[in-house]
């Protein structure tokens, strides 16, 4: 959310359709924990005093334990539907479902590919007329076949 663009706090609440006072807190955890950084303080409407932040993409180098694993995978898959219910059009999402057999070192192969992807994307500079796009990836075990 404020990745390319900085975004007060109440810019931030609205787009999450939450109380400010409430994001407010979070904001606050974020900066501290170093994962949003305040910009230039800006005069907002009717004077008031803004400040802008910009996500510092510390989370995409952050290594959690094993114990974080499952919340955090329940919060990116969270966030993906959110933000696929947002676009108000499903045919905008490049969707793909694949079925596998793998042993354990397959499987280890695939994830480090995925991995390198990843940072490859990441480390991306973005080209004339850049766009805003998110990527989700997800494997898991497939609990409905045996």
């Amino acid at each position: 959310m404020c990745l390319d663009q900085a975004l007060t706090n109440k810019e931030i609440a609205q787009r999450l359709g939450s109380n400010p006072a409430t994001v407010l807190h979070h904001v606050r955890k974020l900066v501290d924990t170093g994962f949003l950084a305040p910009q230039e303080e800006r005069t907002g409407a009717r004077g008031a005093r803004e400040i802008p932040y910009l996500a510092t993409r510390k989370s995409w180098a952050l290594r959690l334990g094993e114990e974080f694993w499952s919340d955090m995978s329940t919060a990116m898959m969270d966030v993906f539907q959110t933000e696929v219910a947002q676009l108000g059009d499903p045919s905008k999402v490049n969707a793909a479902r694949l079925g596998l057999r793998m042993n354990e070192e397959q499987y280890e192969a695939v994830n480090k590919r995925f991995k390198m992807l990843l940072n490859d994307l990441a480390e991306m500079q973005p080209g004339p007329g850049a766009k805003p796009y998110s990527l989700f990836l997800a494997i898991h075990p497939d609990a409905t076949r045996d």
